[in-house]
């Protein structure tokens, strides 16, 4: 198993304003439309599917992917999983309060790869996940 963390993210939002858009995965689709194109990362969100417990997109070259709300602990934390994906992920994004006005997140993955898997994958999964967390402190709750 494989873990990778985001950097921590400072969000000018409160923790219960970002819980309850990111725990409701149908809300991602319309954040993600609002997000800046200089601020996407690269990342194509054109094939982005949601639904308020499911996730789905396409990703090249792994193809789809789609993920599944396993757990929701209110304003603190999500936990999700792959269901569909060439690997064995499980992504949690925490959640916690600064002050009054403010929150900050990070994001953790842990995969299941293999020694030969982990060595491929390892550098675009650590870049994709900073890259979601970025896009998520850059989204107008």
């Amino acid at each position: 198993m494989k873990r990778i963390e985001s950097g921590i993210k400072h969000i000018p939002y409160t923790q219960e304003a970002v819980y309850n858009k990111v725990s409701d995965l149908s809300n991602l689709k319309y954040l993600a439309d609002r997000i800046p194109e200089d601020q996407r990362q690269g990342i194509n969100l054109e094939n982005l599917e949601c639904t308020p417990d499911k996730v789905t997109t396409t990703v090249s070259p792994i193809g789809q992917i789609e993920f599944g709300v396993v757990a929701r602990e209110p304003y603190k934390c999500v936990k999700m999983e792959t269901l569909r994906s060439p690997i064995k992920l499980t992504l949690w994004i925490q959640i916690v309060s600064t002050g009054d006005s403010s929150c900050k997140i990070k994001l953790t993955a842990d995969a299941d790869l293999n020694i030969f898997m982990a060595k491929m994958v390892e550098k675009p999964l650590t870049e994709a996940i900073e890259k979601l967390a970025d896009m998520l402190s850059a989204l107008p709750y």
